[in-house]
């Protein structure tokens, strides 16, 4: 078992932004883990307030992730923190590597954890 986090900029609040960034963020994260979706045991999504047009858990689905019991909820609203991210932490079944993914300007949020392909 294994924990992996990822996050993503949206560029936008719109149901379109925020699907094309969470389909980004699982397909890198599954292909950067070498991860099956069976694999996946759980997701846990958040989003920062300034997104509310859509749930990532739906966009999670429509790529792939079917059978994976996913929860999504709000971040803290921290004066001047980084606005429209969507964050999540997956719990893996699998011994591989441990690589997470930070996509468009979310970089900026974990340096220390951030791996380019």
């Amino acid at each position: 078992m294994r924990g992996i986090r990822g996050a993503t900029q949206c560029s936008a609040n719109t149901v379109e932004a925020i699907e094309d960034a969470v389909k980004e963020l699982c397909r890198e994260i599954t292909s950067r883990n070498q991860l099956e979706p069976q694999q996946i045991v759980w997701a846990i999504f958040t989003v920062t307030h300034d997104l509310d047009a859509d749930f990532p858990a739906r966009a999670a689905r429509v790529q792939g992730w079917n059978a994976v019991p996913m929860i999504c909820s709000q971040e803290i609203p921290v004066p001047g923190s980084m606005p429209r991210i969507v964050r999540v932490l997956l719990h893996v079944d699998s011994d591989g590597p441990r690589n997470h993914v930070y996509l468009r300007g979310a970089q900026a949020l974990r340096p220390d954890l951030h791996v380019r392909p």
